[in-house]
Protein backbone atom coordinates (compact mmCIF):
# COMPACT_ATOMS: atom_id res chain seq x y z
CA UNK A 1 0.00 0.00 0.00
CA UNK A 2 1.25 3.39 -0.35
CA UNK A 3 0.12 6.01 1.93
CA UNK A 4 1.62 8.80 -0.45
CA UNK A 5 1.97 8.89 -3.79
CA UNK A 6 3.36 11.49 -6.08
CA UNK A 7 2.99 14.06 -3.06
CA UNK A 8 5.20 17.07 -4.64
CA UNK A 9 5.49 20.61 -3.51
CA UNK A 10 8.35 23.89 -1.80
CA UNK A 11 8.57 25.75 0.76
CA UNK A 12 10.59 28.79 0.92
CA UNK A 13 11.67 30.35 3.76
CA UNK A 14 9.64 32.15 6.27
CA UNK A 15 6.84 30.70 4.52
CA UNK A 16 4.16 28.36 5.73
CA UNK A 17 2.42 25.58 4.05
CA UNK A 18 -1.06 23.82 4.99
CA UNK A 19 -1.75 20.33 4.70
CA UNK A 20 -4.97 19.73 4.67
CA UNK A 21 -7.32 16.50 4.15
CA UNK A 22 -9.32 14.04 5.60
CA UNK A 23 -7.96 11.53 8.18
CA UNK A 24 -5.97 8.48 7.00
CA UNK A 25 -5.43 10.86 3.29
CA UNK A 26 -1.50 11.45 4.02
CA UNK A 27 -0.92 14.77 5.74
CA UNK A 28 1.11 13.25 8.60
CA UNK A 29 3.11 10.32 6.34
CA UNK A 30 4.15 13.44 4.06
CA UNK A 31 5.28 15.09 7.63
CA UNK A 32 7.07 12.26 9.19
CA UNK A 33 8.71 11.40 5.77
CA UNK A 34 10.70 14.26 5.66
CA UNK A 35 12.53 13.65 8.60
CA UNK A 36 12.09 9.76 8.08
CA UNK A 37 10.00 9.20 11.27
CA UNK A 38 7.72 6.73 9.73
CA UNK A 39 6.65 3.37 11.95
CA UNK A 40 8.49 0.69 10.99
CA UNK A 41 6.31 -1.22 8.76
CA UNK A 42 6.54 2.34 6.68
CA UNK A 43 9.51 2.95 4.18
CA UNK A 44 10.25 5.74 1.43
CA UNK A 45 10.55 3.90 -2.10
CA UNK A 46 10.34 6.66 -4.55
CA UNK A 47 11.19 9.95 -4.76
CA UNK A 48 13.73 13.09 -3.43
CA UNK A 49 13.15 15.32 -0.26
CA UNK A 50 15.71 18.41 -0.83
CA UNK A 51 17.03 20.18 1.78
CA UNK A 52 19.73 23.06 1.49
CA UNK A 53 21.57 20.82 -0.85
CA UNK A 54 21.13 16.95 0.19
CA UNK A 55 18.49 14.92 -0.27
CA UNK A 56 16.73 13.65 3.02
CA UNK A 57 15.09 10.56 1.37
CA UNK A 58 18.93 8.75 0.88
CA UNK A 59 21.48 10.36 3.30
CA UNK A 60 23.17 8.48 6.00
CA UNK A 61 20.91 7.98 9.33
CA UNK A 62 23.60 9.47 11.16
CA UNK A 63 23.94 12.70 8.87
CA UNK A 64 19.69 12.86 9.16
CA UNK A 65 20.47 13.06 12.74
CA UNK A 66 22.25 15.95 12.91
CA UNK A 67 19.58 17.63 10.79
CA UNK A 68 16.89 16.87 12.82
CA UNK A 69 15.65 18.94 15.62
CA UNK A 70 18.76 21.69 15.06
CA UNK A 71 17.26 22.44 11.37
CA UNK A 72 14.10 20.39 11.20
CA UNK A 73 12.17 20.20 14.40
CA UNK A 74 8.34 18.89 14.86
CA UNK A 75 5.65 19.53 17.31
CA UNK A 76 3.86 16.46 17.64
CA UNK A 77 0.45 15.62 17.62
CA UNK A 78 -1.41 15.00 21.91
CA UNK A 79 0.97 16.47 24.01
CA UNK A 80 0.56 14.83 26.61
CA UNK A 81 1.81 11.65 24.73
CA UNK A 82 4.55 12.88 23.05
CA UNK A 83 5.72 14.47 26.38
CA UNK A 84 7.48 11.84 28.73
CA UNK A 85 5.19 11.54 31.91
CA UNK A 86 8.37 11.01 34.93
CA UNK A 87 10.57 13.40 33.64
CA UNK A 88 10.58 16.99 34.37
CA UNK A 89 9.91 19.96 31.73
CA UNK A 90 13.11 20.96 31.75
CA UNK A 91 14.82 17.94 31.29
CA UNK A 92 12.84 17.30 28.17
CA UNK A 93 13.91 20.89 26.73
CA UNK A 94 17.32 20.60 27.82
CA UNK A 95 17.55 17.17 26.39
CA UNK A 96 17.79 18.23 22.64
CA UNK A 97 19.66 21.11 23.05
CA UNK A 98 22.34 18.88 25.12
CA UNK A 99 22.62 16.31 22.79
CA UNK A 100 22.53 19.25 18.79
CA UNK A 101 24.56 22.22 20.86
CA UNK A 102 27.05 20.34 22.54
CA UNK A 103 26.33 21.61 26.48
CA UNK A 104 25.74 19.40 29.48
CA UNK A 105 22.16 19.64 31.48
CA UNK A 106 23.05 22.39 33.28
CA UNK A 107 25.05 24.72 30.73
CA UNK A 108 21.12 23.99 29.10
CA UNK A 109 18.98 25.52 31.77
CA UNK A 110 19.53 29.49 31.10
CA UNK A 111 18.26 28.39 27.46
CA UNK A 112 15.28 26.65 28.63
CA UNK A 113 14.46 29.78 30.56
CA UNK A 114 14.88 32.33 27.61
CA UNK A 115 12.34 29.04 25.90
CA UNK A 116 9.73 29.13 28.41
CA UNK A 117 9.63 33.08 28.80
CA UNK A 118 9.39 32.62 24.43
CA UNK A 119 6.30 30.63 24.49
CA UNK A 120 4.32 32.29 27.45
CA UNK A 121 5.51 30.12 30.54
CA UNK A 122 6.29 31.36 33.95
CA UNK A 123 10.40 29.55 34.09
CA UNK A 124 9.34 29.17 37.60
CA UNK A 125 7.39 26.02 36.38
CA UNK A 126 10.37 24.78 34.58
CA UNK A 127 10.92 21.79 37.10
CA UNK A 128 7.30 20.27 36.85
CA UNK A 129 6.30 17.51 35.61
CA UNK A 130 3.82 17.44 32.14
CA UNK A 131 0.74 16.39 34.45
CA UNK A 132 1.06 19.52 36.12
CA UNK A 133 0.22 21.29 32.97
CA UNK A 134 -3.10 22.13 31.14
CA UNK A 135 -2.96 20.96 27.34
CA UNK A 136 -2.59 24.70 26.39
CA UNK A 137 0.18 24.41 28.77
CA UNK A 138 1.84 21.12 27.52
CA UNK A 139 1.24 22.32 23.98
CA UNK A 140 3.22 25.58 24.60
CA UNK A 141 6.24 23.01 26.08
CA UNK A 142 5.82 21.20 22.76
CA UNK A 143 6.56 24.53 20.57
CA UNK A 144 9.30 25.32 23.34
CA UNK A 145 10.57 21.95 22.62
CA UNK A 146 10.57 22.42 19.15
CA UNK A 147 12.59 25.71 18.70
CA UNK A 148 15.41 24.25 21.24
CA UNK A 149 18.03 24.42 18.80
CA UNK A 150 16.81 27.38 16.50
CA UNK A 151 15.58 25.15 13.59
CA UNK A 152 15.15 26.71 10.04
CA UNK A 153 11.83 24.68 9.62
CA UNK A 154 9.40 23.78 12.15
CA UNK A 155 6.55 20.66 11.10
CA UNK A 156 3.41 21.68 13.34
CA UNK A 157 1.13 18.28 13.15
CA UNK A 158 -2.38 19.23 14.11
CA UNK A 159 -1.21 21.67 16.83
CA UNK A 160 -4.27 22.42 18.20
CA UNK A 161 -6.32 19.01 18.69
CA UNK A 162 -8.52 18.31 21.41
CA UNK A 163 -7.91 22.10 23.05
CA UNK A 164 -10.81 24.02 23.34
CA UNK A 165 -11.46 26.94 20.94
CA UNK A 166 -9.65 30.02 23.34
CA UNK A 167 -6.48 27.53 23.94
CA UNK A 168 -6.56 26.81 19.84
CA UNK A 169 -6.42 30.74 18.98
CA UNK A 170 -3.77 31.44 21.62
CA UNK A 171 -1.83 28.90 20.36
CA UNK A 172 -2.10 29.46 16.94
CA UNK A 173 -1.22 33.70 17.76
CA UNK A 174 1.69 31.97 19.41
CA UNK A 175 2.89 30.27 16.10
CA UNK A 176 2.16 32.57 13.91
CA UNK A 177 4.29 35.26 15.60
CA UNK A 178 6.69 33.19 16.65
CA UNK A 179 7.32 31.91 12.83
CA UNK A 180 7.28 36.17 11.95
CA UNK A 181 9.76 36.81 14.46
CA UNK A 182 12.24 34.04 14.48
CA UNK A 183 12.20 34.01 10.29
CA UNK A 184 10.77 30.20 9.99
CA UNK A 185 9.11 28.05 7.70
CA UNK A 186 6.53 26.17 8.78
CA UNK A 187 4.63 23.11 7.53
CA UNK A 188 1.44 22.95 9.78
CA UNK A 189 -1.23 19.71 9.71
CA UNK A 190 -5.06 20.28 9.96
CA UNK A 191 -8.10 18.92 8.96
CA UNK A 192 -9.76 22.47 10.04
CA UNK A 193 -9.46 24.73 7.08
CA UNK A 194 -10.13 27.23 8.83
CA UNK A 195 -7.17 26.86 10.82
CA UNK A 196 -4.94 26.64 7.85
CA UNK A 197 -6.43 30.14 6.25
CA UNK A 198 -5.71 31.63 9.63
CA UNK A 199 -2.30 31.19 9.18
CA UNK A 200 -0.35 29.71 6.07
CA UNK A 201 0.70 31.02 3.14
CA UNK A 202 -0.07 28.09 0.43
CA UNK A 203 -2.29 24.73 1.45
CA UNK A 204 -1.73 21.75 -0.25
CA UNK A 205 -5.38 19.83 -0.43
CA UNK A 206 -4.71 15.91 -0.05
CA UNK A 207 -7.04 13.25 -0.76
CA UNK A 208 -6.52 8.93 -1.00
CA UNK A 209 -2.83 9.94 -0.29
CA UNK A 210 -1.92 12.27 -3.61
CA UNK A 211 -2.51 16.42 -3.95
CA UNK A 212 -5.74 17.65 -5.00
CA UNK A 213 -5.53 20.75 -5.34
CA UNK A 214 -2.35 23.12 -4.36
CA UNK A 215 -1.81 27.14 -3.92
CA UNK A 216 -1.99 30.51 -2.19
CA UNK A 217 -4.23 29.58 0.63
CA UNK A 218 -6.38 32.77 -0.08
CA UNK A 219 -7.00 31.78 -3.79
CA UNK A 220 -7.70 28.01 -2.95
CA UNK A 221 -10.25 29.55 -0.27
CA UNK A 222 -11.81 32.12 -2.34
CA UNK A 223 -12.15 29.57 -5.57
CA UNK A 224 -11.27 26.53 -4.68
CA UNK A 225 -10.75 24.04 -8.63
CA UNK A 226 -10.71 20.78 -7.40
CA UNK A 227 -14.43 19.50 -6.35
CA UNK A 228 -13.60 17.84 -3.21
CA UNK A 229 -11.99 21.20 -2.19
CA UNK A 230 -14.91 23.03 -3.15
CA UNK A 231 -16.94 20.12 -1.01
CA UNK A 232 -14.84 20.40 2.09
CA UNK A 233 -15.54 24.18 1.74
CA UNK A 234 -19.55 23.94 1.82
CA UNK A 235 -19.37 21.66 4.46
CA UNK A 236 -18.49 24.15 6.88
CA UNK A 237 -22.00 25.82 8.32
CA UNK A 238 -22.50 29.47 7.53
CA UNK A 239 -23.48 31.63 10.35
CA UNK A 240 -25.44 34.11 8.77
CA UNK A 241 -27.58 31.43 6.70
CA UNK A 242 -30.28 29.09 7.69
CA UNK A 243 -29.64 26.65 10.35
CA UNK A 244 -29.72 23.51 8.16
CA UNK A 245 -27.13 20.93 8.32
CA UNK A 246 -24.56 22.14 5.71
CA UNK A 247 -23.93 20.19 2.62
CA UNK A 248 -21.27 17.21 3.33
CA UNK A 249 -19.80 14.87 0.67
CA UNK A 250 -21.36 11.31 0.25
CA UNK A 251 -19.39 8.14 0.48
CA UNK A 252 -16.02 6.97 1.76
CA UNK A 253 -12.38 7.60 1.16
CA UNK A 254 -10.68 4.83 -1.31
CA UNK A 255 -9.21 1.93 0.57
CA UNK A 256 -5.61 2.55 -0.05
CA UNK A 257 -5.22 -1.10 -0.50
CA UNK A 258 -6.46 -1.13 -3.91
CA UNK A 259 -7.40 2.56 -4.84
CA UNK A 260 -9.48 2.93 -7.46
CA UNK A 261 -8.74 3.58 -11.34
CA UNK A 262 -8.65 7.24 -12.30
CA UNK A 263 -9.15 9.63 -10.51
CA UNK A 264 -9.15 8.61 -6.66
CA UNK A 265 -12.12 10.80 -5.99
CA UNK A 266 -13.94 10.14 -8.78
CA UNK A 267 -16.59 7.55 -7.27
CA UNK A 268 -17.84 10.69 -4.45
CA UNK A 269 -17.22 13.39 -7.13
CA UNK A 270 -20.34 14.28 -8.02
CA UNK A 271 -18.84 16.42 -11.60
CA UNK A 272 -17.13 12.66 -12.54
CA UNK A 273 -17.57 11.94 -16.25
CA UNK A 274 -16.30 8.89 -18.71
CA UNK A 275 -12.45 10.14 -18.22
CA UNK A 276 -12.38 10.14 -14.49
CA UNK A 277 -12.98 6.44 -14.07
CA UNK A 278 -9.72 5.36 -16.18
CA UNK A 279 -7.18 8.02 -16.64
CA UNK A 280 -5.72 9.57 -13.40
CA UNK A 281 -5.24 13.25 -13.93
CA UNK A 282 -2.36 15.33 -13.77
CA UNK A 283 -1.86 18.92 -11.89
CA UNK A 284 -3.36 21.20 -13.84
CA UNK A 285 -1.89 25.09 -13.34
CA UNK A 286 -5.02 27.04 -13.76
CA UNK A 287 -3.77 30.52 -12.74
CA UNK A 288 -0.14 30.62 -11.69
CA UNK A 289 1.44 28.51 -8.76
CA UNK A 290 -2.28 27.08 -8.06
CA UNK A 291 -2.79 23.74 -9.52
CA UNK A 292 -5.53 21.31 -9.18
CA UNK A 293 -5.42 17.34 -10.28
CA UNK A 294 -9.27 17.18 -12.15
CA UNK A 295 -9.85 16.33 -15.65
CA UNK A 296 -12.11 19.54 -15.16
CA UNK A 297 -9.16 21.90 -15.70
CA UNK A 298 -7.31 20.29 -18.37
CA UNK A 299 -6.74 23.56 -20.83
CA UNK A 300 -8.81 23.56 -23.62
CA UNK A 301 -7.35 22.14 -27.68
Amino acid sequence: MRAVDDVSWKLEKGESLGLAGESGCGKTTTALSIIRLLPKNGRIIDGHIRYSGKDLATIKESELRRIRWKHIAIVFQGAMNALNPVKRISWQIAEAIALHDNMSFDEAQGRVVELLELVGINPSRKDEYPHEFSGGMRQRVMIAMALACRPKIIIADEPVTALDVMIQAQILELLTKLQKELDLSMILISHDLSVIAQTCNNVAIMYGGKIAEYGPAEEVFLDPQHPYTQGLLRSFPDIYGPRDLPPWIPGQPPNLLAPPDGCRFHERCPLAFAECLVREPPLYETRPGHLASCHLRAPST
